[in-house]
């Protein structure tokens, strides 16, 4: 299904600040931090492990909460919301995809897709059918009866994604989605989001250090101790005249 984004930022942070307490040392990870991530578009944070990534990930996915300032995720302000009506806008408006997979041993592919649609309220046939094009969409329908442990972990990914995908999210989520990968199945991966975004409409915001991603993205925000220190849009790649090499 082909999505027109709509107009304006998916999301905004405004003066957030995060800390983590262990005994009596406290460690502030974000400080002050404000950004705005545009709809429809493939934004990827990197940095180095440790400067606050994937906790500013978090953050803006309503999986923390700030210790101060907001979030605005689609005109909802995420720190007004109680918890059930927090788990409900991720349920309806979001989607993740995790370094990990996360996926359940003991379910085939077709299976862990159709999962998180029967809480949508979906009839199994609907499940079934939505499940089915989020695989097909990835190049997963030959093995989406395979379960995890006949899999590549390219191939996990891939289910990964079409399980997000089938949820139709406005927000897609992803925390490191290639570092497990090879090379190969990395690329694949990276070439899955950007199209997602574009097809799709979809706002897709990617934590990663992989440099492979930064010429897919449309933005890339550098982050290093709690700080955004640049924000850029790669050019895309030249293209290449007929008859040379590249």
């Amino acid at each position: 299904m082909t999505a027109t984004a709509p107009a304006g930022p998916a999301l905004r942070a405004e003066g957030i600040a995060k800390a983590f307490v262990s005994g009596k040392v406290r460690t502030q990870v974000l400080d002050g931090l404000s950004l705005s991530i545009e709809a429809g578009e493939l934004t990827l944070i990197s940095g180095p492990s440790g400067c606050g990534k994937s906790t500013l990930l978090a953050i803006l996915s309503g999986l923390q909460k700030v210790d101060a300032g907001r979030v605005i995720a689609l005109g909802s302000e995420l720190g007004g919301l109680d918890s059930r009506a927090l788990e409900r806008f991720r349920l309806l408006h979001t989607g993740f995809v995790f370094q990990g997979f996360n996926l359940f041993p003991a379910l085939t592919g077709l299976e862990q897709v159709e999962l998180p649609l029967h809480y949508l309220g979906l009839s199994s046939r609907q499940a079934r059918e939505r499940a089915t094009q989020s695989l097909d969409e990835v190049g997963m329908t030959p093995r989406m009866h395979l379960r995890p442990s006949e899999l590549s972990g390219g191939e996990k990914q891939r289910v990964a994604i079409a399980r997000a995908l089938a949820k139709q999210p406005e927000l897609l989520f992803a925390d490191e989605p290639t570092s497990a990968l090879d090379a190969a199945n990395g690329q694949t991966i990276i070439d899955i989001l950007h199209r997602i975004a574009r097809t799709h409409g979809t706002t897709v915001l990617c934590v990663s250090h992989d440099p492979r991603l930064i010429r897919h993205a449309d933005r890339v925000l550098s982050m290093e101790d709690g700080r955004i220190l640049s924000d850029r849009r790669p050019a895309p790649p030249a293209a290449t005249p007929e008859g040379t090499a590249p």
